[in-house]
């Protein structure tokens, strides 16, 4: 029995038979469906934003439509509309949603907005089933409902009576559901806010099948890729005669530029590949790091460039300068490296396609293989698995629509995975960033014009044109050039910013400097200008910018003397979120020893305190290991590292001590998952000046000679 099935069957037994409470929420209104619709139907035909079913038993059925990647959204969309709910966490279930496009808005993971978009719909999902328990208990009692309250799981009446809401899930399915409901005052919360265990996390602990590479069928094939070992290479021919009588070898067939090998086993699959003969052929430049160095100066020195903002009268401002400051930094092209390798399992039946894999944006997957086969939408189905990191790397499709490709030329349920090699050299990497600042300050130190000129390869626009400082100083120009490369490039975690934040970040120390200004007090100074006369557009609020940098210094004790300790800052706006960060470094026997970071936060409301900390653990953890280390290089096209051997990541002993605090200042939930990265690299730089005196201007920091002791 297929997952899928089982599914269905367990609504139907739970919303019908066994009799309950069963409530469908319209995604775009967030209005409850009549009663009539809710016990007479199933999960088939019935549009939901939060699927809620309730038990006699007395157990809750959440179900969460978001792919899970880590960041906690399995757990935390059930959190809310729990809370609104009243429920008793310890009787929630949390399923995860297949993808169902007339069910749900938004089924996708990326760009940190989830909880954003969903935040209100979930609470009033929580809020309504809340009013019909009461309603139903009421009638039952036959009080007011004015006189009826909830608590864990119950409703209570003043008199001190109360029944469960289980008990009450049957009657209360029989309700019209309000059109309106009351939401709880933010200060009722008394699961928001709290840390909350992971609704999968035994399961991850106990090594229980939720990710797409333990996905299994009967009669499943498996599959392996030979794609070209060069961006600018096209297959010209194979000879797999020797493959095909190797053990457990069912077929080798090509599609596109790919070379498919498919057999009974990963492990035989991956014997056989090697035994392929293929033969590739030139069909594009072949571009190795040494031209991206050319490319990239002749990029900054363009007279050519997008003009994406221009304040007041630059030219003006750098002729009048009292001082000027420029500085040049760069960023290599980085692969995202999840854990989890690439893989998806697809099963083309003619007319009808089933698919299920570990994707940020399944919806985007169906849209593609249903074009690819002439299908309508629904009739390509995707179950959702849990994924082992993805960082932006998922939220292409190019993996899944390849696997549903190979369904159909083999005629059988198959799943591709993979290999690491396969994972670092497939390209969509974070594409390769130079900027170039220059800053003009008078004899005060103020800034008086600022200039940046990014250039990319195929960034697209490598800046963010209304970012901090823009909006604060009176003269800028903002500018990009790009170069379309053979290199396939796409979304890394905070895409742009994840560098931006510290070039930017890292100039502004440098102008600091120059000006005889304290660092954090130029940023205010800055800000303050921002929130009393703004200069354009902004895309960021200065008072919060302002509380959390504020926020970051107090706990970091910024300004007192530590002995042996140096000091660098960073704070960046991203995702709707703020992030300021101090790291800490001391000189051990004459080296650089990175001590602690401390992370001040707005995100707004904190959904799960345990969660949050994770994701800005792991973000700046993140932040660290790949501006001290991430670099991925070319020759004739093809990269030159394959594996973690070639290509390091941050060790278990290089992760300092990290403090977070969080801004607790009830402000709708904003993002979380991407905006604890950006500001890392900056304040490290910062710090590593500080300790050795020595400007960081490029990335990875170790080859600059850089060290965490």
């Amino acid at each position: 029995m297929s997952t899928n099935q089982s599914r269905r069957d367990f609504f139907k037994t739970s919303a019908t038979a066994a009799g309950g409470l069963v409530l469908g929420f319209g995604w775009f209104s967030t209005e409850a469906f009549e009663p009539g619709v809710l016990t007479k139907t199933t999960a088939d035909t019935v549009d939901f934003n939060a699927y809620l079913a309730i038990a006699p038993s007395g157990i809750i059925t959440i179900y969460s439509p978001n792919p899970e990647i880590g960041q906690g959204i399995k757990t935390a969309f059930p959190i809310i509309v729990a809370e609104e709910l009243d429920a008793d966490w310890s009787k929630v279930k949390v399923e995860q949603s297949p993808l169902d496009t007339k069910k749900f808005e938004r089924q996708l993971t990326g760009g940190s907005g989830a909880i954003r978009h969903s935040w209100e719909r979930l609470r009033k999902a929580g809020a309504t089933a809340r009013a019909m328990l009461m309603e139903a208990a009421a009638k039952k009692w036959s009080v007011p409902v004015s006189e009826c309250s909830t608590s864990k799981g119950f409703v209570v009446h003043s008199s001190g009576k109360k029944l469960s809401y289980g008990e009450l899930a049957t009657d209360a399915a029989q309700i019209a559901p309000p059109k309106e409901v009351k939401l709880k005052n933010k200060n009722e919360f008394t699961l928001i806010g709290t840390s909350v265990k992971g609704v999968d996390s035994k399961a991850i602990l106990t090594g229980k099948n939720l990710y797409g590479i333990d996905y299994k069928r009967e009669g499943m094939l498996n599959a392996m890729i030979q794609r070209p070992p060069a961006f600018g290479l096209k297959l010209k021919s194979f000879d797999a005669s020797e493959a095909k009588k190797m053990p457990g070898i069912v077929n080798v067939v090509s599609f596109g530029n790919k070379v498919a090998i498919v057999g009974k086993t990963t492990w035989e699959v991956m014997q056989a590949r090697k035994a392929v003969k293929i033969e590739w052929e030139k069909e594009k430049d072949l571009e190795s790091s040494s031209d991206h160095d050319r490319i990239f100066k002749e990029m900054l020195n363009s007279t050519t460039a997008t003009v994406h903002r221009k304040d007041g009268d630059i030219e003006a401002a750098f002729k009048n300068a009292y001082k000027i400051i420029e500085a040049e930094y760069q960023c290599p092209f980085l692969p995202h490296s999840p854990m989890e390798p690439m893989n998806f399992f697809a099963h083309f039946k003619g007319d009808s396609i089933e698919m299920a894999g570990p994707s940020q944006t399944p919806q985007a997957a169906q849209g593609q293989v249903a074009k690819m086969f002439n299908l309508a939408p629904e009739k390509v189905t995707i179950e959702l698995t849990r994924m082992g990191g993805g960082f932006g790397r998922r939220l292409n499709t190019d993996y899944a629509v390849e696997a549903a490709e190979l369904s159909s030329i083999i005629k059988a349920p198959v799943k591709v995975t993979w290999s690491r090699e396969d994972d670092t050299t497939g390209g969509i990497y974070r594409p390769a960033v130079r900027y170039r600042f220059k800053a003009s300050i008078d004899k005060a130190g103020n800034i008086t014009g600022y200039m940046l000129h990014g250039a990319g390869m195929n960034a697209g626009n490598a800046t963010r044109p209304d970012n901090f400082p823009v909006g604060a100083i009176e003269n800028t120009l903002i500018q990009s050039n790009d170069h379309k490369s053979p290199i396939t490039t796409g979304p890394w975690r905070a895409p742009i910013t994840n560098f931006l934040a510290y070039a930017e970040q890292a100039f502004l120390d440098e102008v600091a400097m120059a000006g005889g200004k304290d660092p954090i007090q130029l940023r205010l100074e800055l800000l303050e200008k921002a929130q009393k006369n703004p200069v354009g557009k902004l895309t960021y609020e200065p008072e919060r910018f302002r509380e959390v940098t504020k926020l970051a210094a107090e706990k970091a004790g910024w300004g007192k003397k530590k002995k042996g300790v140096y000091q660098g800052f960073s704070v960046y706006f991203s995702h709707a979120s703020y992030v300021a960060q101090i790291a800490e470094m001391a000189v051990v026997k004459g080296k650089p020893v990175l001590k602690k970071v401390y992370a001040a936060v707005d995100c707004g409301i904190v959904i799960n305190e345990s969660s949050a900390q994770n994701q800005v653990f792991g973000a700046i953890v993140d932040g660290l290991g790949h501006s001290m280390y991430g670099n991925l290089t070319f020759k004739d096209g093809a990269p030159q590292q394959d594996n973690f051997n070639k290509y390091r990541l941050i060790r278990y002993n290089e992760v300092p001590d990290i403090e977070v605090h969080f801004v607790k200042n009830g402000i709708d939930p904003t993002g979380l998952g991407e905006p604890a990265l950006p500001p890392t690299g900056g304040a490290i730089a910062n710090a590593m000046f500080k300790a050795t005196g020595k400007r960081l201007y490029n990335q990875p920091f170790s080859e600059q000679g850089a060290t965490l002791g």
